[in-house]
């Protein structure tokens, strides 16, 4: 699987992103921690990682959560 297929989601604080992966994982998404791609953020530390195609899912299963995002971005 080439890197484009993959994209991260950024948090405000490491405390949203170990949540994040925490209710991803459960629900059976292939997700795993990151550290933030500099290009992307200066800020937290820790992304996550997840399956493009999943995006969309994903996302709507974190806000039902009530997890804040910042930013999504493709790799």
């Amino acid at each position: 699987m080439s890197e484009s297929e993959f994209g991260v989601m950024l948090f405000y604080s490491t405390n949203w992103a170990i949540r994040a992966e925490r209710v991803a994982k459960k629900a059976g998404f292939e997700v795993k921690l990151i550290p933030t791609p500099r290009h992307l953020s200066s800020d937290c530390g820790t992304a996550l990682r997840f399956r493009w195609p999943d995006r969309d899912a994903l996302a709507t299963l974190l806000e039902e959560h009530k997890v804040v995002l910042e930013k999504v971005a493709q790799l």
